[in-house]
């Protein structure tokens, strides 16, 4: 349920959902636009591919809120026809939902008092908010009266690169979900990505076996997370489980989003990192101390989507960190702060 004021989603008609193989007129209908307050970009296209469709059963994850198992509640979308970009949701309504995340679950500045593990939540959680933010300045809509998109420097600098913090954070939660990719390479290796495409799952397979066995990754970053360090002391446990309530709350805010596509990216992110966390955490992937790792095809989906979309906000601050002073000097000269640092990739919890 949610708890949140303002944040109710009306529920498009049924008439919205296109047949299995069948493609409307643009992946939409005219009712789905009064759900996105009249904004379109704010919409999911539902269109599918018809190689490509096919029915899968799920299984729940113990880090997120989602039912899974309820094949009726689920709806197939193709990520590529909804690309992570600025929706037109902003104001009280969005500042609500990470307002709540912080303050329900992980505090905004947290103290020096807080345990390793809390601190960790509150890095994973601000790095995500800011890679969001990275993707929403990197394909932002300029002029709407003549659609035109592009990169929209001084909200990134606004929102991401005036804060360190941010920064260091987006590399802390980009390292974390790495970590949990290499971990599980040996599975992600061996997993059917079975889509009823012979040619795409040929190829994906063939991706996958790229990323995980990269020569400059694993030179680069042989151990980028030190999961280890976690949970130690006779509290461990107990301190597991209560972070672990924490992040299925964070899964469940998601679901208070009040635009379709936002929503739609951030319970697929949030999705992403309840995996890393489960790879990490639930199983003992070198040992075998625990159950053996296993996966469902979202979990599989969703972490993989949040590398890349990690990946792509380290790289666009990267590339316009240094940059990016000179461009909003010439806009706003009295609220620039020079040396915008570019964090070490090392991790440290003290």
């Amino acid at each position: 349920m949610c708890r949140l004021r303002d944040c109710s989603v009306c529920e498009c008609p049924d008439n919205e959902f296109p047949e299995p193989f069948k493609k409307p007129y643009n992946g939409l209908s005219p009712d789905s636009m009064i759900c996105q307050e009249g904004k379109p970009q704010a919409a999911v296209d539902k269109t599918l591919d018809t190689k490509v469709f096919k029915g899968w059963v799920e299984t729940d994850n113990p880090w997120t809120s989602d039912d899974e198992t309820d094949n009726n509640e689920m709806t197939y979308v193709n990520l590529q026809l909804n690309p992570e970009r600025y929706t037109g949701y902003t104001g009280d309504s969005a500042r609500r939902i990470w307002d709540s995340i912080y303050k329900e679950n992980c505090p905004k500045y947290p103290s020096e008092e807080l345990c390793h593990e809390k601190k960790a939540l509150y890095k994973l959680i601000s790095g995500l908010h800011s890679s969001i933010s990275v993707h929403i300045a990197y394909d932002y809509l300029l002029d709407e009266s003549t659609n035109l998109w592009g990169q929209n420097l001084p909200l990134l600098y606004d929102r991401v690169l005036k804060y360190p913090e941010r920064v260091q954070n987006l590399y802390f939660t980009y390292l974390f979900v790495l970590r949990a990719v290499t971990k599980a390479a040996d599975y992600l290796e061996q997993a059917e990505y079975n889509t009823g495409n012979p040619e795409d799952d040929l190829k994906t397979q063939s991706l996958v076996k790229q990323l995980l066995y990269h020569p400059k990754l694993r030179s680069a970053c042989p151990k980028p997370f030190d999961e280890a360090k976690l949970w130690q002391g006779e509290n461990g446990p107990e301190l597991k489980q209560e972070i672990q309530k924490q992040f299925r709350n964070i899964s469940a805010i998601m679901d208070c989003v009040g635009c379709e596509k936002c929503r739609l990216w951030g319970k697929l992110q949030v999705l992403g990192l309840g995996t890393a966390l489960k790879i990490l955490f639930s199983v003992d992937g070198d040992n075998n101390l625990n159950q053996p790792l296993q996966l469902q095809r979202n979990e599989v989906i969703a972490l993989f989507n949040l590398l890349n979309r990690l990946s792509e906000s380290v790289k666009f601050v990267h590339e316009k960190g240094s940059s990016i002073e000179e461009v909003i000097k010439e806009q706003s000269p009295p609220t620039v702060q020079k040396g915008v640092p570019k964090p070490k990739l090392k991790l440290d919890f003290v």
